[in-house]
């Protein structure tokens, strides 16, 4: 008999270490946790990712088929309990970085992660670098434990895909004459009409381009790209060359037309400060006959005799200072 009770208080010890103390747990600050009950995860009711913003960057084509359920998410804190029938499925949401030439199914794929191929509308090869910054989203958790098996994987694919797309049809924005393109500033030894040079002076709409273009992973997947940071664009190493000896000869001839543009803009503005000099000389000399106009004006309407008595002081004046007077009588000259 005391076999027996020992064997049933053994049970119940090893039932409450085994199913209650265990079932404790805690999600820490940078995580979020969602639990399923049998396999099926704990959802709210009536509501779908559908209707949450993150649904605005589907087609409406995406909408039925990332159709996805709203789950409990459990925030940071804890001790939590579960049920033995209850399962816990702890994320990280820290951002993280990655090399865009990462593939998460091939580690040695794109030269081991570091330089991804993509080919340009005029046929050239190019090797792109640069960093992708992403981040599981709490939103959309059920598409990233239970929607897809490698989350990750879909996106970097769904990225790169993108991003291919875009370097085959690009084309340079139409910009004025000497204004910055992208996110440097106009550069004159860097040629226009060549896919490569194009893609390297807008650097900053191409990542804008791909961030809008890749709003929608969070809906399909349930992660969201915070940032993409293509760095470099490298052309093939057989016509590096020659994109080098077209950027060079461009640069001398851009280099000759800023050179006379300067001296066309210098000639001009001293044309234009010569026309004011003189404008200003003819104003000067103007100015003291406008005086005597209105001056004599004023004599005029003081009197009939204003005026000659004027003109004799102003005689008289010119007499004094005169050494010598020549007066014209009856025709004579004395």
């Amino acid at each position: 008999m005391s076999l027996i009770f020992g064997c049933f208080f053994g049970f119940i010890a090893w039932f409450l270490v085994r199913y209650l103390m265990a079932g404790l747990y805690t999600v820490n600050q940078n995580e979020r946790a969602v639990k399923t009950i049998f396999g099926r995860a704990e959802r709210i009711p009536g509501v779908s990712t559908l209707d949450t913003p993150i649904a605005d960057h589907l087609r409406p084509e995406e909408r039925e088929r990332y159709h996805y359920p709203q789950v409990r998410v459990i925030m940071p804190g804890g001790p939590y309990f579960r049920w033995p029938w209850e399962r816990i499925y702890k994320v990280s949401i820290a951002t993280q970085t990655v090399n865009m030439a990462y593939d998460p199914e091939d580690p040695l794929a794109n030269s081991a992660g570091q330089l991804l191929e993509a080919v340009t509308k005029d046929q050239l090869n190019t090797g792109l670098n640069g960093q992708i910054r992403y981040r599981v989203s709490e939103q959309n958790l059920y598409a990233y434990l239970f929607g897809v098996k490698q989350p990750l994987v879909h996106v970097m694919g769904y990225f790169i895909s993108v991003l291919r797309e875009r370097i085959a049809n690009f084309e340079a924005p139409d910009h004025p004459e000497g204004v910055a393109l992208g996110s440097q500033p106009l550069d004159a030894s860097i040629v226009t009409g060549v896919s490569i040079n194009d893609l390297r002076k807008n650097l900053r709409d191409l990542n804008e381009h791909m961030e809008r273009e890749c709003q929608s992973s969070v809906a399909r997947y349930g992660i969201t790209l915070d940032a993409s940071l293509i760095t470099g664009i490298d052309p093939p190493s057989e016509v590096e060359s020659a994109l080098a000896a077209i950027n060079t000869a461009h640069n001398h001839v851009s280099s000759d037309i800023s050179l006379a543009q300067a001296a066309a803009d210098q000639k001009i503005v001293q044309s234009k400060r010569a026309v004011e000099i003189e404008t200003l000389n003819a104003q000067a000399e103007v100015e003291p006959l406008n005086a005597l106009a209105a001056q004599l004006s004023e004599l005029k309407q003081s009197g009939p005799n204003a005026l000659p008595a004027y003109l004799r002081n102003v005689r008289l004046k010119l007499y004094s200072r005169a050494g010598q007077a020549i007066l014209e009588t009856n025709g004579a000259k004395q």
